[in-house]
């Protein structure tokens, strides 16, 4: 079942959430829209007679931290309702509404006008709302979540949850916010890195000034080349950032930017993935992004940083966040404390254990996928959902590598899809297909290996490994299912676990790094309900190997 991970810690109180959900665009206004709405649920589109329930946002209706603890059928619509003042200080500036994510469907209405509509489970979305605000105002919000349909991505949410799949969510679990603007202002930024300066774009103005560690650049045209003098590179070792204020007119945010390159080079006859133009083997785990008691919302922002730092202490650079996008301030941790992502895109589209597992697993790997999942209206939600989640995250230098498909789910024209994310960005590492079907366009010769030995042949493209191990060891009192253990190798204890994770890696993984492997991503951070291969469980209370008995393997894997 699931458990509350922060009641014992007393770090419930006050509205959750209560931070700046956009730290590389930040402004002084901010009214944070978290804590207790009104709600209700009703078949169809119908509103409701009354809202006789309350739920606590940011957190999805289906977990224990939203006071709901219910998963609804899919017929049913969602409606929250609150009421909030409009601040006097923001008299004749622009309001604008911010949601961190919705899923999947959401209506969106001021004191009773409808203010927009969003589909789309995991990007953010913006509306307008100056024209229909008061001194004091009615916030409702509709929300629909048609999981069966496969169209829009929806991760490793299942209805019948068990195993690999997990219990869905649906609402608003991210960060609903306001925010005042003059008439003219930032709309948005876009910062393009080299190893020694920084183009930055602000949209929405011509002019201005950027200004970095005491110097300031004009903005022209809306645009500005930012050259710091001896510039200072970022690392998981050395994760500085750059801070910087942009000015225009009466608007004014404070951002960030890091100087890193990423390229692939020739290095004693190998492909290698270079970090700042020098060979780095990119040490890492599958980061899935669930909670115990949240879902997809971790009770505090403060716990992504917690889950970082004990990852970095373990020795790991890397964390694969798998067929998820989080919050920004995950990303953010990731760019201060210095962890890179692997980000992977968000399957859509329907799994077939036959087609997606059983014929991978006996080594059929190559297919032609032009011709699977043609359905026009999955690719498109697909295609759109992609560029969404580059444009949204693309300022993050934690970010070195975008994998687009993930074992074959959803997976069509890769090399489609390769020329459409290049095009988006060609900054970072491409894997187009993570773990089985692959023969399209990509950058990365990327297998998942459970089972058996880990073994791997040269090739003409960097190996990754981006997927293995996932031994499972349950520790009492902190499991989700006592009755059933879904992992790919059971040990009874955790002294067998620490010593069958060690052989794993000087057996199988130290000697692959002579032989052109680049990335290995270990299955994986945390337990997830009844999966129970997690480094930590999966309430976060028991870390299964210590920093102590892993640091040695940490210090070999580099290159």
């Amino acid at each position: 079942m699931h458990k509350l991970y922060t009641d014992a810690g007393g770090r419930l109180g006050g509205i959750p959430w209560n931070v700046y959900p956009r730290p590389q665009c930040k402004r002084d206004s901010f009214v944070c829209l978290n804590g207790e709405w009104e709600f209700a649920v009703t078949e169809a589109d119908t509103p409701p007679a009354e809202y006789d329930r309350r739920i606590r946002v940011p957190f999805p209706p289906e977990s224990l931290l939203s006071g709901i603890d219910e998963v609804f059928p899919e017929t049913a619509t969602r409606w929250y309702r609150r009421t909030f003042p409009l601040p006097t200080e923001w008299a004749g500036k622009r309001i604008l509404l911010h949601f961190g994510a919705v899923d999947q469907h959401a209506t969106v209405f001021v004191n009773g006008a409808e203010a927009g509509t969003h589909s789309g489970g995991y990007d953010a979305f913006t509306l307008d709302i100056t024209e229909t605000v008061k001194a004091e105002n009615a916030l409702t919000v509709a929300v629909t979540d048609r999981l069966s349909d496969y169209v829009l991505p929806y991760g490793k949410q299942c209805a019948k949850r068990g195993g690999m799949w997990y219990t869905p969510v649906s609402g608003i679990w991210q960060t609903v916010w306001l925010e005042a603007v003059p008439e003219t202002y930032i709309r948005d930024l876009k910062i393009h890195v080299t190893d020694h300066s920084a183009d930055i774009v602000a949209e929405g103005v011509t002019d201005g000034t950027v200004t970095v560690d005491g110097q300031t650049w004009p903005l022209c045209g809306g645009r500005v080349t930012v050259t710091p003098d001896d510039p200072h590179r970022w690392s998981p070792e050395d994760p500085y950032l750059y801070r910087f204020t942009v000015q225009s007119g009466e608007d004014t945010v404070e951002s960030y930017f890091a100087l890193r390159t990423l390229d692939i080079r020739e290095v004693d006859g190998l492909p290698r993935l270079c970090l700042n133009g020098k060979p780095y083997f990119f040490h890492g785990l599958l980061d899935q992004g669930y909670w115990s008691d949240g879902l997809f919302t971790p009770a505090t922002p403060e716990q992504y940083a917690e889950d970082i730092s004990a990852m970095k202490a373990l020795g790991f650079n890397m964390l694969r966040k798998h067929i998820k996008v989080e919050p920004e301030q995950f990303y953010y941790d990731c760019d201060r404390l210095g962890m890179i992502v692997f980000q992977d895109m968000v399957n859509n589209g329907d799994y077939s254990f036959f087609r997606d597992t059983a014929l991978p697993t006996v080594g059929l790997l190559k297919r032609d996928d032009r011709k699977l999942h043609r359905d026009p209206a999955t690719r498109q939600a697909f295609e759109e959902a992609m560029e969404r989640t580059v444009l949204q995250l693309y300022n993050h230098p934690c970010i070195c590598y975008w994998t687009i498909f993930n074992e074959g789910w959803g997976q069509f024209d890769s090399t489609a899809m390769y020329k459409k994310l290049i095009a988006l960005d060609n900054s970072r590492f491409i894997d187009s297909t993570s773990g089985w079907f692959f023969g399209g366009e990509t950058q990365v010769d990327s297998r998942h290996i459970y089972f058996r030995k880990v073994k791997l042949k040269a090739s003409d493209k960097p190996l990754v490994l981006s997927e293995f191990g996932g031994y499972s060891w349950k520790p009492e009192g902190h499991v989700f299912n006592t009755e059933q253990t879904y992992g790919y190798s059971k040990l009874t204890t955790r002294e067998e676990l620490v010593a069958a994770i060690r052989r794993l890696y000087t057996a199988e993984i130290l000697p692959l790094l002579s032989q052109g492997l680049c990335a290995a991503v270990y299955t994986q951070v945390s337990d997830v309900e009844d999966e129970t291969n997690g480094l930590l469980s999966y309430d976060r209370r028991v870390a299964k190997i210590l920093p102590e008995e892993f640091a040695d393997i940490s210090a070999k894997l580099k290159l």
